[in-house]
């Protein structure tokens, strides 16, 4: 069966560029790759048969030898061709498929970049979490704390290097340098970290004695923190360059505050606003008057209670809440009454209790109200 014209098969017309030939071949490739055809018995020959016209047209001299004689270039050793391509198959092809291996599966494995590879990469540092506890009080007006954080510190040594003495690294005799290694199974091109030195590309001939080659050495660090008015529990505080330094001089990790805000005993928070819950005794949510509240700055406020208040009545103080986090206005407190009911009574209060209570028939039209509503429950469920 003849051989199909190259271009034919990669879709192209004759004298395609080889930026249209490369991207040409990338689409077959995908298309046709039999993981993904394997439904189709053909898929893997016609996946072979576009490498095989890859690996002729990619190449200027091949192109032009082809371009001239067709197929006859490369049979009998006509031209200057160099070789059948398609003797045996996989050699070539499999040439090709690597050619655009990182174009195809880059993204996936790491790949991408060609060039350079893992030459010189160090690894970067682990993000730290550190979980700060802060008053109320504190969570209002804002403050200045230092902590200490445990972490990994370069190495002052080998300047974080891994060398003794802030030598240079050499170059990894397996990968040279790429941290990366390729192994050809069949038709795939199989890339790895390099297992000698773990994908830095770099291996040290003297490790520092100090931080054993790590170029880091662990240490109790002092940070001063700004935590910001309105802070509230699960706020998180990023400081950047300030977590696990990186191995052999890489860039360090960032550091994350996780706020929580301490209950406290007087007021609840919900948001930006205050909840403060107020006893007064009975004469006084009766007759009314004036209450003195403590506000979260430290601050007191007077407050009117109206006559007849019952508990869980709520009066406002606006602006007197949290701040907003990022600035603005402040949330409110709101004030919540309750009565409290008198214990340990004298005689003398009891008698009077009770003669207040014989003249109070018309005081408590809640009482009023609900002993009116049973006496009609009961009544229906007697009829």
């Amino acid at each position: 069966m003849a051989k199909r014209d190259y271009y034919e098969v990669l879709g192209l017309s004759k004298g395609a560029s080889a930026d249209e030939i490369k991207k040409a071949y990338r689409a077959k490739a995908k298309e046709l790759h039999p993981d993904r055809n394997k439904d189709n018995p053909d898929s893997e020959k016609q996946f072979k048969e576009a490498g095989e016209a890859y690996d002729v047209l990619k190449d200027a001299d091949k192109k032009a030898a082809y371009d001239r004689f067709g197929h006859a270039a490369f049979e009998g050793g006509m031209g200057g061709g160099g070789g059948r391509p398609g003797a045996g198959g996989q050699g070539d092809f499999a040439s090709a498929f690597s050619d655009v291996f990182d174009d195809l599966f880059g993204d996936f494995m790491g790949a991408r970049g060609g060039a350079g590879g893992g030459r010189g990469r160090a690894a970067r540092g682990s993000d730290l979490r550190y979980n700060l506890r802060v008053t109320l009080e504190e969570a209002y007006s804002g403050l200045q704390k230092t902590i200490n954080v445990p972490t990994a510190v370069p190495c002052d040594s080998c300047e974080g290097s891994g060398a003794e003495g802030g030598a240079e690294p050499s170059t990894c005799p397996t990968c040279s340098g790429m941290g990366k290694v390729r192994a050809q199974q069949g038709f795939f091109t199989v890339e790895r970290t390099c297992p000698t030195c773990s994908g830095l590309g770099q291996i040290i001939n003297n490790p520092c004695k100090s931080c054993q080659g790590q170029g880091r050495i662990e240490k109790d660090r002092a940070l001063s923190v700004n935590i910001p008015a309105g802070v509230e529990t699960g706020t998180r505080i990023r400081l950047a360059g300030n977590g696990e330094a990186g191995m052999r001089g890489g860039p360090p990790g960032d550091l994350y505050i996780f706020i929580d805000v301490a209950q406290h005993e007087l007021f609840e928070r919900q948001e930006n606003h205050l909840f403060c819950r107020v006893p007064v005794s009975m004469s006084a949510a009766a007759l009314g008057g004036d209450i003195e509240v403590p506000t979260i700055d430290g601050g007191r406020s007077r407050v009117k209670i109206p006559g007849g208040s019952q508990s869980g009545r709520q009066m406002r103080l606006r602006g007197k809440g949290m701040p907003a986090l990022r600035g603005g206005s402040h949330g409110d407190m709101m004030i919540e009454l309750a009565v409290e009911t008198p214990v340990n009574l004298t005689s003398k209060q009891k008698e009077l209790l009770r003669e207040f209570e014989a003249l109070s028939e018309d005081n408590n039209p809640e009482s009023k109200s609900f002993f009116s509503s049973v006496k009609s429950f009961w009544d229906s469920m007697k009829s």
